[in-house]
């Protein structure tokens, strides 16, 4: 019901992230099955049905975190059948999200990840070697998310002042410095680029190899084959570089209000989850240090 419009209405005007517009509507698609299957009005769904639908998930196996992402969807989709004047109320407006165990954000040892990138050979002497570099320095050295690296175009690029322009989420904007090692990096990816004279060429500054715009799966592959290179653990995405930026900036003294800033974090709480890998990190060294320890 209403299915296009509200996809339409979380992109445009809430703009909301691709993976995001994804999950809601997933979510409310399967909301919609499960009352026609029950032959329940969509109108006419009461706090304590509501209850009983994220109840179902539970026992069907799903974990805490995508129940609490289904009442998220489904809250917002009742807001926008209420602004259409199809709905009355909002039956998960009231029902509280489930407790979730809090989980330290995984990192690599950035002193081996420092060392891959400056180890010679590595990457193959390539367009793609120099592309894939790019995109795990980026990554590292910047702190952005997979959906933020996709969209810098080589305009975003100030090389005058070492800095990028990022499209967060919703949109939201912020310039991210950059070290003089990754800049010349992109200032060589770049002229690369243009000398391979790929037809039609994307102004995405992350492009295939033959110049069409970088896929999220293309960047998932490039991360999780170097990281593999220097660590046997299984996480291996690009939040994980992420992660490894602001640990890396935590632990060297950085305020956490400026690593916020640079995360593009809309409130400090969100931050505040890497002063426990800190934390964790100085009990560890205390106990191989201390000898009472």
């Amino acid at each position: 019901m209403f299915i296009d419009r509200f996809t339409n209405f979380i992109r445009y005007e809430k703009r909301y992230s691709v993976h995001t517009l994804t999950a809601y509507s997933h979510e409310v698609q399967r909301y919609i099955g499960y009352l026609t299957e029950h032959e329940i009005d969509i109108n006419k769904v009461t706090h304590r049905q509501a209850r009983a639908y994220l109840a179902a998930l539970l026992e069907s196996g799903q974990r805490p975190v995508s129940i609490n992402r289904s009442l998220s969807a489904l809250r917002t989709y009742y807001k926008f059948l209420m602004r259409e004047g199809t709905a009355t109320h909002n039956p998960f407006a009231l029902v509280k999200a489930l407790k979730t165990p809090k989980k330290l954000p995984v990192v690599v040892d950035k002193k081996k990840l420092s060392a891959l990138l400056d180890m010679d050979g590595v990457f193959p002497d390539t367009f793609e070697g120099l592309r894939d570099k790019a995109v795990i320095e980026l990554l590292f050295g910047t702190g952005i998310r997979l959906s933020e690296l996709l969209q810098i175009q080589e305009a975003h690029l100030d090389f005058y002042n070492n800095n990028v322009l990022i499209f967060g989420k919703r949109n939201k904007q912020r310039l991210v410095p950059l070290n003089r090692t990754l800049a010349a990096l992109l200032q060589q990816y770049i002229k690369e680029k243009k000398e391979q004279c790929f037809n039609n060429i994307s102004d995405n500054l992350i492009v295939t190899k033959e110049g069409k715009n970088a896929y999220p799966t293309l960047i998932y592959d490039i991360v999780t084959h170097y990281l593999g290179t220097i660590s046997p653990q299984q996480k291996k995405s690009p939040h994980v570089l992420r992660h490894t930026f602001a640990t890396a900036l935590l632990d060297n003294g950085a305020d956490l209000n400026a690593i916020k800033e640079l995360l593009g974090h809309a409130g400090l709480a969100a931050t505040q989850v890497y002063t426990h890998n800190s934390v964790e990190r100085l009990k560890s060294i205390y106990k191989q240090a201390h000898p009472k320890a």
